[in-house]
């Protein structure tokens, strides 16, 4: 009407009420409709309105034209400011609101009390994008974050708590049973409210340390431990890192999440062994020829990967070196390694992730390795115009850097005249090629192929250089005392019970000992068995293994006091002066990128 009459009188409102300084119409119309008219009504009108968005709510038909036109008066009265439509409608529609919804919110989950994360959450996607329908309908735009959030609050905030730890249906229970999609919609709600992804993620991480504590129970209890371990902790990861990309949206709550979690768990003892020497176990069985991780050469990359991202959750990096430098050089001293090309490729991730300093050892591994090819080529040529120089002897010697490879045990063995022999002349080359250079002969990473003639008939041995030599006294000789065979090779008790131990007590028995039993002592007789036989041409004659665990440990316990030392030193030539627990702050903080200083 107020429209109309601006019309109509146009004219007289353009020129006579402008000049007598009065109201303009269409003012003085809006205020008699608000003071005669809207004043009386309105909070009926409010009341009606949100009767019939009620029953909109509840599946009934409405005039959504009228309820827009009725709400854009409340607009119109309030002359460019919005103070009207607020005060007097959309706080009322807010509580009604807010009523609806906690009434619909108790209804369903007395309903639906066995699949309350699915059905609650369904219902509250569902509402709020009607919601917005309408919002966009016939309520002003202004009104939707307050009704999106007042719907949320009742459907899904006031309930977090009991929805996300609902003993049959909450988020643990859709993480095992792999609810994709519930475990999304989940997402998209709580990621609307103010801390609720936080909740989801605590859960999240509680869960993941949980099915980690479990892995290393089941793990203990089991006969194959270790590489089990490693190998289920890539699943492990693998399953709940598509979690966060599928369901969470890589959002980086759940990311930490993950990271705290593995951190927790795989830092734990698994069957007596740390994580970081399972790591380089596992490594070693995918990199190693006769390995039982039998893996095509794409699929070895990917795991290499894997590996890689677990060994940034573990804190005592260096103890994965130490044991992975070791198991490295029996790869490579004894021709184990599958391909160099995946050592290398190992090494390149480890760089990349934590730093030359990391892998430079092991990289000088592999370069030492290189270089004897190419100098065991050279040596051979050498030999060429001198064969007698070694009669019936084919010598191969790798020559290793000390800096790069891990220390071995060794002592000035006696050995035989045929190996001496072959010492001599390849010292002899070397100083001719290297000079200023001392070689040290380490006897115990040699391995040895000698023929034993047997009466049913020769047979190639595969045996270690100690081995060799010990075999080599019977050439001589008959039978030997375990003193004389100690004095003659100037042997350790130790390491003579071993080799004497593999001969003649374990599987190939080359020896014949008196007396017939399974332990050494010092009055043990020995002599050659030649009625020994095997079905093989060709056989390895292992030594019994050794514990080198407390070896590594305390080769690892020794550079860590050098590296503390190393890294004040870094510091206080560039600070000159600082406080105690400042030093002790920062230097913590450098080496914690290998290990956890306590």
């Amino acid at each position: 009407m107020v429209r109309w009459l601006s019309r109509f009188f146009h004219y007289l409102d353009r020129y006579y009420v402008s000049r007598k300084l009065l109201l303009p119409l269409r003012e003085l119309g809006m205020s008699c409709f608000h003071d005669l008219v809207f004043s009386e009504l309105k909070a009926t009108l409010a009341a009606i309105v949100i009767d019939m968005v009620d029953h909109e709510r509840d599946g009934q038909l409405i005039d959504r034209a009228l309820v827009k036109d009725v709400l854009d008066i409340y607009v119109e009265i309030g002359r460019g400011s919005m103070g009207v439509y607020e005060h007097d409608f959309e706080e009322a529609f807010c509580k009604g609101t807010a009523d609806y919804y906690s009434k619909k919110a108790q209804t369903w989950m007395l309903e639906d009390s066995c699949a309350e994360i699915h059905v609650q959450g369904f219902h509250a996607e569902e509402c709020l994008q009607k919601e917005k329908e309408r919002v966009a309908h016939y309520l002003h735009s202004t009104t939707e974050p307050k009704l999106l959030r007042d719907t949320l609050l009742e459907l899904i905030s006031k309930r977090a708590e009991q929805i996300l730890n609902k003993e049959n249906s909450g988020c643990r229970v859709l993480l095992l049973d792999r609810k994709t999609e519930d475990l999304s919609r989940m997402y998209r709600l709580f990621s609307k409210m103010d801390g609720g992804l936080s909740q989801v993620s605590q859960i999240f991480k509680e869960h993941v340390n949980e099915e980690g504590m479990s892995l290393i129970k089941h793990v203990t209890d089991a006969a194959n431990s270790r590489k089990d371990f490693v190998r289920k902790a890539i699943e492990l990861h693998d399953k709940h890192l598509t979690y966060i990309t599928n369901c969470f949206q890589n959002q980086t709550a759940f990311h930490k999440a993950l990271k705290e979690a593995f951190e927790l768990f795989c830092n734990k003892d698994v069957a007596g062994c740390s994580s970081a020497e399972s790591l380089a176990a596992f490594c070693d069985n995918i990199l190693r020829k006769g390995g039982s991780e039998k893996l095509s050469d794409e699929a070895v990359e990917e795991t290499l990967d894997k590996v890689v991202n677990i060994l940034t959750y573990i804190s005592d990096k260096d103890i994965f070196v130490e044991f992975h430098r070791k198991k490295l050089g029996k790869r490579l001293l004894f021709d184990r390694s599958a391909n160099n090309e995946h050592e290398l490729s190992l090494l390149s991730k480890l760089k990349q992730y934590f730093g030359g300093q990391f892998t430079s050892k092991m990289e000088g591994m592999l370069t030492d390795m290189a270089t004897a090819r190419e100098r065991q080529t050279k040596f051979e040529a050498y030999m060429d115009p001198w064969p007698e120089s070694c009669p019936r002897v084919d010598l191969s010697v790798t020559v290793l850097t000390t800096g790069y490879w891990p220390s071995y045990k060794t002592f000035n063995i006696n050995l035989p005249t045929e190996m001496i022999k072959c010492v001599e002349v390849y010292k002899k080359y070397y100083n001719e090629n290297q000079k200023h250079r001392k070689l040290n002969w380490i006897y115990s990473m040699g391995s040895c192929n000698i023929i034993a003639k047997f009466e049913a008939r020769p047979i190639e041995l595969i045996v270690t250089t100690y081995q060799a030599a010990l075999l080599l006294l019977f050439n001589e000789t008959d039978r030997l005392s375990y003193s004389d065979i100690v004095t003659q090779l100037n042997l350790p008790d130790d390491d003579a019970v071993r080799l004497l131990h593999s001969l003649s007590c374990a599987k190939y028995k080359i020896l014949d000992k008196e007396p017939s039993n399974r332990t050494i002592s010092p009055s043990d007789m020995f002599q050659f068995n030649d009625k020994f036989t095997d079905k093989m041409r060709r056989i390895k004659v292992p030594l019994p293994p050794t514990d080198e665990k407390k070896k590594v440990i305390e080769d690892v316990n020794k550079d860590r006091r050098f590296s503390i030392d190393a890294s004040i030193v870094r510091i206080m030539k560039s600070r000159k002066v600082m406080s105690h627990q400042q030093l002790v702050t920062e230097c913590v903080e450098q080496l914690s990128r290998m290990f956890k200083v306590l």
